[in-house]
């Protein structure tokens, strides 16, 4: 018996037993059997209805052609699609991958249609970031100027960063060492455009929408730029002449009641260079983006600024909306804010700075020179004492300002008040404001109920010979100084909020003005009723009857 290739001789005789037995591969009633013969032709069988047939393919493709409820594609077009990417791409084990074909297949039917526009280029955030610093890391044609600026200081304003942060890391305190380098070169560029004599990185302001990196500068002398007044022209005069005319000839038509009120007279600023406004600062929300010079800071601003608690937004145009109003937007806020820390805050080793020579009798000095004999004391004493640290910055009275005034001095003096004026100097001399002098002692601050007012503290413990003096602020949370030797430097991070023991409670409004004052006078009576009326009238019904007898009687006498 021929065998098929490929097969046992013990599966063809069980195949040919099947076949048989009728129990091929097709049995005898379904129309495939016999196939397989030799002298088996299909025009054997009788020809089907072409009529039927077609019938029964246009059933089938209607089949095919159902769409689903689901995902709304047909069976047909699927298949179609399917075979179509089979037949281009002729991958090698289509049988294999056929599932992941029709997924693929159906993948793309939900894919928008893109092909004749550009991809939309997603930026990643780090890309960001580099093109936001990219500027910092551009040598520009200014170094030339840099060095010419050297000789004519005799030191460089830029400060060394870098080192600064290396001393503050050993306390754990600090930016990472990515931001340090960039706000270094950030500092540089800003050397490099402000006339700037001393510069130094004082700190970080956090906010919620963005921070804020504050540099504080001292510019040269003759660059400090006065804030100049509006011109007003010729025409503009002539306008507010006329609208004044127009005001006068109103007022004499009808005169409203004047109000003897008198506001108090508003407090000036300290000048540039002086008091609260010595310094310079400048701010940017991330290195790399332009510096920004705020505004000097006035008494009012400091005043309103000890009353309220806002957070930054890290808009300078933003509005500060508060109870009382503050006198301001966030900018004016922010250099508020920056001289409260200042004064707070800034400290440097007993001894360091001294008052000069000439200053050492006026009382209130407010400059101060490098002491070329300090002998820095050792670390141990730095950290166990406070009364080895002192405050360089002076402080900010009530009034708002370093140096007090006098306001009634401000108010324009007529030649009969004079006298007056005499004899309320003497109570002003008793009332004007003073406060601790410059380079006074930490030892003499006043703690916040139980928690002292600073910390000091080594910046390790397991090596304390080798380990740098920390102290900490407690009044101000974020404030930090450090001493090793002859360095030393300030630093702040935090929200620019002062300590304080107690839950912030705003400031309540005043109670309403009364608008006249209360009295029988001038209180609205109560409406008599018919019997009061009339009772009323019966009383003077008979006093003018006695009166006319009393006249009578009068008459009859004289007669």
């Amino acid at each position: 018996m021929d065998q098929s290739p490929g097969l046992n001789p013990s599966q063809g005789a069980d195949q040919t037993y099947a076949y048989e037995r009728g129990h091929g591969p097709y049995q005898p009633h379904e129309p495939g059997y016999g196939l397989d013969q030799p002298d088996y032709s299909p025009y054997d069988d009788q020809i089907p209805d072409p009529k039927a047939r077609m019938l029964a393919i246009q059933n089938a493709k209607a089949y095919l052609l159902k769409t689903s409820t689901t995902s709304g594609l047909n069976l047909y077009d699927h298949f179609a699609n399917v075979l179509t990417k089979i037949l281009d791409e002729q991958p090698t084990n289509t049988v294999d991958i056929i599932e992941n074909i029709s997924k693929d297949v159906k993948w793309a039917r939900f894919q928008k249609k893109m092909d004749t526009l550009r991809d939309e280029y997603e930026i990643p955030p780090t890309y960001e970031a580099a093109e936001k610093c990219k500027a910092l890391f551009i040598k520009e044609n200014g170094e030339e100027n840099e060095e010419i600026i050297e000789e004519e200081i005799g030191h460089s304003p830029l400060p060394n960063v870098m080192e600064t942060a290396f001393y503050f890391e050993q306390a754990g305190v600090g930016l990472s060492k990515d931001e340090s380098y960039y706000i270094f070169l950030a500092l540089k560029n800003l050397t490099s455009v402000q006339p700037i004599q001393t510069c130094r990185f004082w700190g970080k302001i956090l906010g919620l929408e963005m921070n804020y990196i504050i540099a504080e500068a001292q510019l040269r002398e003759g660059e400090e730029e006065e804030e100049a007044g509006e011109e007003v022209t010729e025409e503009e005069v002539k306008g507010m002449d006329e609208v004044e005319e127009q005001d006068e000839e109103k007022e004499k038509e009808d005169e409203p009641p004047k109000s003897t009120y008198k506001p108090p007279p508003d407090i000036p600023k300290e000048e540039n260079g002086t008091g609260a406004n010595k310094y310079v600062y400048f701010v940017c929300n991330e290195p790399g983006k332009p510096w920004v010079k705020l505004p000097p800071v006035t008494p009012a601003q400091i005043v309103c600024a000890r009353k309220i608690k806002k957070f930054f937004t890290g808009r300078l145009d933003a509005p500060v909306v508060s109870f009382p109003p503050f006198p301001g937007n966030e900018a004016n806020y922010l250099r508020a804010q920056i001289a409260r820390i200042s004064a707070g805050t800034h400290v440097s080793p007993t001894g360091f700075y001294q008052f000069p020579e000439e200053e050492e009798e006026e009382e209130g000095g407010d400059t101060y020179e490098e002491n070329p004999e300090f002998e820095p004391p050792a670390v141990a004493e730095m950290v166990d004492s406070l009364s080895t640290w002192a405050h360089h910055v002076k402080n900010i009275l009530k009034q708002g300002r370093c140096v007090w005034i006098n306001p009634q001095k401000l108010e324009e003096k007529n030649e009969e008040e004079e006298e007056e004026e005499d004899e309320e100097e003497e109570m002003d001399e008793q009332q004007a404001e003073t406060g601790p002098p410059l380079l006074t002692l930490l030892s003499e601050d006043e703690g916040i109920k139980d928690i002292p007012a600073w910390t000091p503290q080594h910046s390790t413990n397991l090596i304390p010979q080798h380990s740098v003096a920390i102290i900490q602020s407690n009044r101000w949370p974020g404030a930090y100084a450090f001493a090793s030797g002859r360095k030393f430097d300030n630093i702040y991070f935090g929200w620019g909020h002062k300590y304080s023991p107690e839950n912030y409670t705003p400031i309540l409004p005043p109670p309403v003005q009364e608008e006249y004052p209360s009295g029988p006078a001038i209180t609205e009576a109560r409406d008599p009723t018919l019997e009061e009326e009339l009772a009323f009238k019966a009383a003077q019904e008979a006093l003018a009857a006695g009166e006319e007898e009393e006249e009578e009687e009068e008459e009859e006498g004289d007669d």
